[in-house]
């Protein structure tokens, strides 16, 4: 039996919080960028907006979710203000918001209404609230800034329903010669946890990573247990976007390990921190006329899932509401062309009545056969010594066949670095795919092949291996 490096031991020990695992299982879920801006046809308002320019004559909040729903989609987050200050609520906090605007009265409130669409279709909600805010005077005054953003956070936070999630980003465009503010990370976050306790804090916060960049691309092996740096506020705020004509750099996804043994050797404090994917349906955030040639196509919406939710991390993706309050057309087209995509891609999943056969396992109760229990606490385990485990999957007979899904048993922590999956054809094991991690979902796509058996080697893993999905398309 191998000895395990207690380096190696302290990351397999890392498990997600129970917040942290009601988010992975959304998997796919909406960003609506909304507000001021999208009545002055900008990216990042200044804050000197004329309230009354806010007219969604039309708001119509059920039909963005309502789309959402149809599109598989499991939540929705809310630009309740941006950067411009502009808030989309019944605030006490500030005269830049909807209240002072002509629209229904002054009486009008987005986030109620986008909350209670939610609850009707059965969808999680969430809200985005910018730390930055180029509207309020005391903003780069420092306790004053802090009293005034807590006061908002506490009407989000106990005005509207449950949320799923407070999303927070680093975005700041204003340098030595403009107003600084050093946020207070510690109070917003422990308001949070106060009143919404089973709510993730995204992006410029401890539960949820931002993978890196704007564009949709996610690292070949996206590892959900990384060293505690990458949660400082600083250290993201430094990553992101500083100047709104100069989007953050893409990352390379075959670069930045972040948490494979070379990167974990030499630190003292882990954490499990499952990267966002987070995007624009088009060019921009906020919806702009000039861009509705600019929706991405069926096949980068494809490509943008498979690499993300089929790589261990999660698909935020933004649509952006017109002035009149309302999807575009082109937008709603594009997302149920690719929720059909899916249930095609998805249709049926060859595994039933199937057989799983094991080479090792830590007991009775954790056989080859319970990954294939639709029940997430079912599931094999190798028991402790994993590398060079195998798992044969027999369908019963052939079937035309291009993509196998995995997925660990998370709560037991992200264990498998390398595996190998392989057909029978011809009586010889004909490797399909190699890949790193596993964590809460893998899709293995290749070339459709007419199969009946398959293997799935563990080629390295931490202190033991689980897999608690096994599906075949």
């Amino acid at each position: 039996m191998k000895t395990t490096p207690d380096y190696v031991k302290y990351a397999a020990s890392i498990v997600p919080s129970e917040r942290q695992l009601r988010w992975q299982q959304l998997e796919f879920y909406a960003f609506f960028h909304f507000g001021i801006n999208t009545f002055t046809d900008a990216e990042w308002g200044n804050g000197n907006e004329d309230p009354d320019l806010f007219q969604p004559e039309k708001l119509d909040c059920r039909q963005w979710v309502k789309t959402c729903k149809l599109a598989g989609m499991r939540g929705v987050i809310l630009t309740a203000k941006h950067h411009d200050g502009f808030c989309l609520w019944q605030t006490k906090t500030t005269d830049h918001s909807v209240a002072a605007s002509s629209w229904r009265g002054g009486k009008g409130d987005v986030v109620a209404e986008c909350a209670a669409a939610c609850r009707e279709y059965g969808l999680q909600f969430g809200v985005y609230l910018s730390p930055w805010d180029r509207h309020e005077e005391t903003y780069g005054t420092g306790a004053a800034y802090d009293e005034f953003y807590l006061a908002q956070l506490r009407e989000l936070l106990t005005g509207y329903g449950q949320l799923f999630c407070v999303w927070m980003d680093g975005a700041c465009g204003e340098g030595p010669n403009g107003r600084k503010q050093h946020y207070d990370w510690a109070r917003y976050y422990a308001l949070i946890r106060k009143l919404q306790p089973n709510a993730v804090i995204s992006i410029s916060g401890p539960d949820v990573r931002w993978c890196g960049n704007e564009a949709g691309v996610c690292r070949s092996s996206e590892w959900s247990v990384v060293p505690y740096w990458h949660s400082e506020a600083a250290r993201i705020a430094a990553s992101s976007q500083q100047d709104v004509t100069k989007p953050p750099k893409k990352i390379n996804p075959t670069a930045l390990d972040l948490g494979s043994r070379k990167v974990i050797k030499h630190c003292s404090q882990l954490i499990w921190y499952p990267a966002e994917v987070d995007v624009s349906i088009r060019k921009g955030w906020f919806y702009h006329a000039s861009e509705d040639l600019t929706v991405k196509t069926l096949d980068k919406l494809l490509d943008i899932y498979y690499k993300s939710v089929g790589a261990n991390a999660s698909f935020l993706l933004n649509i952006p509401p017109t002035p009149e309050g309302t999807l575009h057309k082109q937008d709603v087209e594009a997302l149920l062309n690719l929720d059909a995509q899916l249930s095609i891609d998805f249709n049926e999943n060859l595994v039933a009545g199937s057989t799983v056969t094991e080479d090792r396992r830590r007991d009775a109760a954790h056989t080859g056969q319970r990954a294939l229990d639709p029940d997430p606490e079912k599931y094999w385990h190798s028991g402790e010594n994993p590398d060079g485990a195998t798992l044969i999957l027999d369908l019963g007979e052939e079937f035309d066949i291009d993509k196998i899904v995995l997925g660990e048993h998370i709560r037991t922590g992200q264990q498998i670095e390398a595996f190998t999956l392989y057909a029978e054809q011809g009586g010889k094991w004909k490797r399909l795919c190699k890949g790193t991690v596993i964590g809460h979902k893998r899709i293995c796509r290749f070339e459709e092949i007419r199969v009946r058996r398959f293997k799935l080697v563990i080629e390295q893993a931490r202190c033991f291996a689980t897999l608690s999905l096994l599906e075949a398309y």
